[in-house]
């Protein structure tokens, strides 16, 4: 039976890990502006899925998951220096669209309360 606790703070340290490998060991050109958003581990603590958001255009973006699927040994091979494991997860990266999404729903209520406050109210105040 898996814990949860342990599978959230084994997610948690990969993926703080995670991004200070990122930042200061791949020197893969194709890994633009990424950040890890989350990590997911599995209940046998094998597999990990880690979300990634990239900054960048449609192409940058796949470049850089590119980048990150061909770093993924290097990038296990150095946590596995870094935390102590019995069996250090296989690295799945995917892309997160969360951080984009929200910054476009974010526009769209801006969008929407400029125009209501630049819309004259009609009160119509009938005392009775």
């Amino acid at each position: 039976m898996a814990n949860p606790h342990r599978q959230e703070k084994l997610g948690e340290l990969i993926a703080a890990e995670l991004s200070d490998l990122m930042r200061t060991r791949v020197k893969d050109p194709r890994v633009g502006f990424a950040s890890i958003t989350h990590v997911e581990v599995s209940g046998d603590l094998r597999h990990a899925k880690v979300m990634v958001s990239v900054m960048g255009t449609e192409e940058e973006q796949v470049a850089t998951m590119q980048g990150l699927k061909n770093a993924s040994g290097f990038l296990r091979r150095e946590l596995a220096e870094r935390i102590t494991l019995r069996y250090m997860p296989d690295l799945v990266f995917k892309l997160d669209h969360s951080i984009a999404e929200g910054a476009r729903i974010l526009a769209l209520i801006n969008k929407v309360n400029q125009e209501d406050s630049s819309q004259p109210t009609s009160s119509t105040n009938e005392e009775a």
